[in-house]
């Protein structure tokens, strides 16, 4: 191959454009040239495909910065739909004119799916990422466990999943973390700290909310900034215990911290936060807000007696507060375990497009003996048999539903990840630039400004 092709897809993550500089270093090593897509799969969509060259005479433009959050190239949630031939065609003929002969789509879940329309048309592998964390599987024939059963709303069924058969190993697990996870979980560790002393301070009951639509993971990490209780998808909210343990916790120190997923769900199953059924452009149901309404869940079932009786708030409600942490969890630097490993899968994904693979992708594996090291899998074996790729879902042996936090398989997977996931450089890009006079004097300059003077279109 001497031209290739790199699209970054879905939501932002931290080191999306470490995932590319990887790619690019690899590429300059075997002579070959990197064309950067322009917001995704749009840019592909678009008739004349705009694009930046990444690594003219085979040396990456120095605005790719893989300290740099979010992506040079950016991001959509658009994706090709496999039964348009015309855009295909279009697709094919375009890259084709521009003398791509590989592409690599760097992405999660969805970008999996959506890039499989493409792979009949010339070779494409996925790098992953996603701060959710949820694309990979907990063991090898986890996408077997999946079943469908009839449903009354469109499309007439829905996938659940069966009992598992299978004895669970960390190292069993396909892709044990992916690129954008580890920096996401420290902006909420982070976060969680902070909140803390306003709810010690002022006696105050705080639920912290993080990312985590389907899958618990963030949450999980979350234990770094040590919230009381932790409350994640994959478990149903048991009301009567959660509120039990509020009130043990704030009586013995008059503050609790709660931390729950985006995607919990009630004692039906039922997402708490999913109070309109509005999609976005990805198809998920647009969550209203799970943290506000288990803080309405507390009120009503602690009080205002309750904390009237000890002086410490007027009302349950007074007494009770939310934080999102928001989309601070996916922007930004990323620490240096996202920055390395994504680099590394980057490099990975160009030498599976130079060894002849396709529909496939790269992989961070762990192993006690070995560490952390990249490999890569057929996409394929990721798809269910009706050929749908489910996020991962945290498994249950990481989570203490009893008491409400990470068990101790939930510790011993997190350990290798957060370790050493952060380096001097981390502190020290700190201490030397968010308090630099430059930031009072000069306004922000936005790469996109950069990146604009460099694009280049499809005759």
């Amino acid at each position: 191959m001497k031209r290739i092709g790199i699209l970054t897809a879905g939501g932002d993550t931290p080191a999306l454009n470490a995932t590319i500089y990887g790619a690019v270093v690899e590429a300059n090593k075997h002579r070959v040239e990197v064309c950067g897509f322009i917001k995704g799969f749009n840019g592909l969509l678009n008739p004349s495909m705009p694009h930046v060259r990444l690594n003219p005479l085979f040396t990456e433009i120095p605005e790719l910065d893989p300290t740099r959050g979010g992506t040079i190239i950016g991001a959509s949630r658009q994706y090709v739909d496999p039964g348009d031939k015309k855009a295909l065609e279009q697709i094919g003929g375009g890259l084709a004119k521009l003398g791509i002969e590989g592409l690599i789509c760097v992405g999660g879940d969805g970008t999996l799916n959506g890039l499989l329309p493409l792979t009949e048309l010339f070779p494409v592998v996925l790098a992953p990422k996603t701060i959710d964390n949820d694309l990979g599987l907990n063991y090898m024939n986890e996408p077997d466990e999946w079943a469908r059963e009839p449903a009354k709303s469109a499309p007439g069924y829905r996938y659940i999943r069966t009992v598992s058969r299978t004895t669970f190993h960390l190292e069993d697990m396909v892709n044990y973390v992916t690129p954008g996870y580890a920096t996401s979980v420290f902006v909420s560790a982070w976060g969680i700290i902070r909140v803390r002393t306003t709810a010690e301070s002022h006696r105050r009951i705080a639920i912290v909310e993080v990312m985590g639509r389907q899958s618990g993971y963030i949450a999980l990490g979350s234990a770094y900034g040590q919230p009381d209780l932790i409350l994640v998808p994959e478990c149903r909210l048991n009301t009567d215990l959660l509120v039990e343990r509020v009130k043990e916790i704030y009586n013995l120190q008059k503050n609790v911290v709660i931390v729950c997923g985006e995607g919990i769900v009630d004692e039906r199953g039922e997402e708490l936060g999913a109070s309109h059924a509005t999609t976005d452009p990805a198809g998920n149901v647009i969550l209203s807000g799970a943290a506000d309404e288990l803080r309405q869940i507390l009120i009503q079932r602690l009080g205002d007696e309750y904390f009237q009786k000890s002086r410490r708030a007027s009302s349950a409600e007074a007494a009770i507060f939310t934080r999102k942490i928001g989309h601070t969890q996916r922007g930004g630097r990323p620490i240096h375990f996202d920055r390395f490993h994504a680099a590394r899968l980057g490099g990975k994904a160009v030498e599976m497009l130079l060894a002849g693979e396709n529909n496939a992708v790269a992989i961070l594996q762990w192993s006690g003996g070995q560490g952390f090291y990249v490999d890569s899998m057929p996409a394929n074996r990721f798809l269910d048999r009706w050929g749908v790729i489910h996020p991962r879902k945290m498994h249950p042996s990481f989570y203490d539903p009893e008491r409400m936090k990470p068990s101790e398989a939930g510790i011993d997977y997190l350990l290798p990840i957060f370790t050493n996931a952060l380096s001097a450089d981390d502190v020290e890009n700190l201490r030397c630039t968010l308090f630099d006079s430059g930031n009072l004097l000069q306004p922000y300059h936005s790469v996109n400004t950069d990146i604009g003077k460099l694009i280049r279109h499809l005759e």
